[in-house]
């Protein structure tokens, strides 16, 4: 059996495998909810019913640093009754609602939580414009909120959740202005009087956090800010946009010193909690396109934690050293948190290696020099279809005299493919003869076996780069590209780019010789078959790729056989 014709069979049959799983994980997945109406509004709190362990003692009015032990976030889990807000009705009290150009905010005056959290400028669906993507909720299809206070001895948040007041129940981002503050009052009537404001700037998606204490009792006040993100095991709402049953991690992540991007499923957070105190850093729950992350103060340790409710939810978080305040002292804690795209050029100056939680895989080293070179590309062209036809022109390019060497020796295996058959036939019945056969007609014809199929090879980690660069971009999702195409991070509608796909795949086959075995041949002509059928789920970006790669595979492949034709055709007259 010709072993260059039996390595391409494997990857192929490989190949098929992989998208056969892939297809049947997304038929499993297609079970999403259908898009939450109205405002998503609070359904639960979380309140701290553990014993804190005792803290250090430090001097007044100073942020302890260093290695003490810190309380965790709140541990325990009550439901309280849910906020809700009729249509037509006047606003619920409970709830303070957010506007700036890129985000929109739902604030539960219960604990100051986010418990809404909208990108107008990320649709939900396509085909409704006037409709944002939802990445934080909580309602009837999800729980996703963002939550931050005060725990430690002195804290607000303890054992219920502070309730505070606004000077408004609406706040937007008026034109011309480039910060918004959202200060929401402490309800208490105590000596000692606290402040929570949201700070958020014009066309960003990360706001600061801050509580601001003034201590006007008679005795020294001692509290820990932690911040958490609350997650139930929903499953992620654009994980199959793709149409393909791609599976984005869905989890938390966090950043050490000693491994730059550490990655937590849910499985993982309820069978092994990590605890961990560590200098600055970031926690996050990331999903596909989109994540939210909370990055405390850089120049201080904090003690981050995963772990998973008695009430089944997902809790990723952190809590910051002791802010100590002595009568008569103000000082003030804080965190900023980012709930947006993951614009991994955006992320890289938020905190450092919050980029990575766009994923490459184990091809980043690759996949990041092409996702770099695509952006560049989009920058003069302003299409991304375009760009990902000029990126394909220019990897052809980059391996234009490998692909080359590949097709001479097709070429070459297809010009002595008689004689080949002729040597079959006349040792049909001494295997050991037919190789030794074969081996002198390559050693003849000067034809190396394996060079159609070692170019192959190395070009095999470029194209799964690329590949993972296409599915991980957000820039790509709701991107248009001409016609009928206007969304590259979905199937075509029409299947117009798998057909041409698949007609493209089979005109290449006939480039190449025909294998010499029966069964091998009936597998080969069915392969453009499957492979569009495949391809069918597959995102148009991807598909629009893999047309435009065999579209110029195939004339170089045709180019060089003519030449080779034409060459032996010479030297036989």
């Amino acid at each position: 059996m010709d072993l260059q014709r039996t390595l391409l069979i494997g990857a192929f049959a490989l190949l098929s495998f992989m998208l056969l799983t892939e297809w049947v994980a997304f038929k499993e997945a297609r079970t999403t909810a259908s898009q939450a109406t109205a405002t998503r509004l609070l359904n639960g709190t979380d309140a701290t019913a553990n014993l804190l362990p005792e803290l250090p003692a430090v001097e007044a009015g100073a942020v302890a640093t260093g290695n003490e032990d810190l309380p965790s976030a709140p541990q325990s889990v009550d439901d309280a009754e849910p906020a809700t807000v009729e249509t037509g009705a006047a606003p619920e009290q409970r709830i303070v609602f957010v506007r700036t150009d890129v985000v929109q905010l739902a604030i539960d005056l219960a604990g100051g939580d986010i418990v809404e959290l909208a990108l107008p400028e990320h649709l939900e669906n396509i085909d409704q414009p006037d409709q944002p993507f939802v990445l934080l909720e909580q309602n009837e299809r999800r729980t996703y909120v963002a939550q931050s206070g005060l725990i430690g001895p002195d804290g607000i948040d303890r054992e219920t959740r502070a309730r505070f007041t606004a000077a408004a129940q609406n706040y937007e981002l008026a034109p011309g202005q480039d910060t918004l503050v959202i200060d929401l009052v402490w309800d208490n009537e105590g000596p000692v009087s606290i402040t929570k404001r949201f700070t958020l700037h014009r066309g960003d998606y990360l706001l600061d956090v801050s509580y601001i204490v003034a201590n006007g009792g008679s005795e020294r006040w001692q509290g820990n800010l932690f911040g958490q993100i609350k997650r139930d095991n929903s499953k992620d709402p654009t994980a199959d946009t793709s149409g393909m049953g791609l599976k984005p991690f869905l989890g938390a992540a966090i950043t050490q010193p000693d491994e730059r991007f550490t990655k937590f499923s849910f499985k993982d957070m309820k069978e092994e909690p990590f605890r961990e105190q560590l200098p600055g850093g970031w926690i996050a729950m990331i999903q596909h396109y989109f994540l939210s992350a909370w990055i405390p103060n850089p120049d201080q340790s904090h003690n981050y934690s995963t772990r998973v409710t008695p009430g089944g939810f997902n809790i990723a978080g952190f809590t910051s050293p002791t802010l100590v305040l002595d009568p008569g002292q103000q000082g003030s804690v804080a965190a900023q948190f980012y709930a947006g795209p993951k614009d991994q050029y955006r992320l890289e100056k938020i905190s450092p290696y919050l980029e990575l939680s766009v994923d490459y895989g184990w091809l980043w080293w690759i996949a990041q020099p092409l996702f770099w070179l695509l952006t560049r590309i989009h920058d003069l062209l302003g299409n991304w279809g375009l760009s990902i036809i000029a990126l394909t022109v220019l990897i052809k390019a980059a391996f234009f005299k490998l692909s080359a060497t590949s097709y001479r020796s097709m070429a070459n295996m297809r010009r002595v493919a008689p004689k080949m058959q002729d040597i079959r036939e006349q040792f049909a019945d001494d295997k050991t003869k037919q190789s030794q056969a074969m081996m002198e007609l390559y050693r003849k014809e000067k034809i190396n076996p394996m060079g159609g199929c070692l170019p192959v090879l190395v070009q095999m980690p470029v194209f799964i780069a690329l590949y993972w660069v296409l599915m991980e971009s957000v820039e790509l999702r709701h991107a248009p590209f001409f016609l009928w195409i206007d969304d590259l991070s979905v199937m075509d509608p029409y299947f117009v780019l798998p057909l041409l796909m698949g007609a493209s795949m089979w005109f290449m086959q006939k480039l190449n010789p025909a294998p010499p075995d029966p069964m091998q041949a009936k597998i080969m002509q069915w392969l453009p078959v499957i492979f569009t059928f495949f391809f069918l789920w597959f995102p148009a970006g991807l598909v629009l790729y893999w047309v435009v790669n065999n579209l110029l595979s195939m004339a170089q492949q045709y180019v060089i056989t003519k030449q080779i034709e034409k060459s032996a055709a010479k030297a036989k007259a």
